[in-house]
């Protein structure tokens, strides 16, 4: 038999997220209620906001910013959460990411300002459970011409060698290159490996005229850059 479903309006007053906002704004409802009103509708075990509850206790970190961590699959082992429930809040999470992106147009700015290149990337690369290395291509300008995500390691590592960067670097024509990768553990600071592979590619860069402007490390809403912290120029 097909399962009845509880919808908002069943719920008692005082756990009608669409009721809650009218009366004292969207910014009063909890992470769950915000959830739920995503949701529409709970089970006939439970309701909207308590399937909500549910999703951030079983998120990775149990808050809200764990949506951007889970996967189709691990939505729908939870109980409630089928196939459409399940892209709709992934959707959500690529929504609120791209949002976050679009504060910052990639064509305002040239890529010799550390702090614009980390914002442009931080909703992306910030909540990444394993290491991701970007490769930006530059033009004459600074201006990003390609971005191409060239590595994917395990959680605490990324394995790319020079000639695979220069190799793209190449292909698409670059001026000049920008490095950027995240720590999952969200601190930035760069490890032995990353001064040495900076090192690397930026001497391999200078061989063959093609500079390394920069190398990025992306933490929890902070970051690390090598040509702003002295470490590169």
């Amino acid at each position: 038999m097909k399962e009845q479903k509880m919808s908002m309006k069943e719920l008692p007053s005082s756990e009608q997220p669409y009721e809650k906002a009218e009366l004292y704004g969207i910014r009063s409802l909890s992470d769950a209620e915000l959830l739920a009103v995503i949701l529409r509708t709970g089970s006939r075990r439970q309701s909207a906001v308590e399937m909500a509850r549910g999703l951030l206790s079983g998120f990775p970190g149990r808050n809200i910013a764990g949506l951007f961590q889970v996967t189709t699959e691990e939505l729908r082992e939870i109980d409630g959460i089928g196939k459409v429930k399940a892209v709709q809040l992934l959707a959500l999470g690529e929504i609120v990411k791209r949002m976050m992106k679009s504060k910052v147009s990639v064509d305002s700015f040239c890529c010799t300002e550390p702090e614009k290149v980390a914002a442009y990337f931080m909703q992306e690369m910030r909540y990444l459970d394993t290491e991701k290395v970007k490769l930006l291509i530059l033009n004459g300008k600074n201006v990003i011409m390609k971005e191409i995500d060239v590595a994917v390691g395990a959680f605490d590592s990324a394995q790319i060698t020079p000639r695979e960067l220069f190799y793209y670097a190449l292909k698409y024509k670059a001026v000049s290159i920008l490095l950027l990768h995240n720590h999952p553990s969200g601190d930035p600071t760069p490890s032995k490996d990353d001064f040495i592979f900076t090192k690397r590619v930026a001497e391999a860069g200078n061989l063959i005229g093609i500079s390394l402007t920069d190398h990025i490390v992306i933490g929890d809403n902070c970051y690390t850059s090598f040509r702003e912290s002295g470490y590169l120029v």
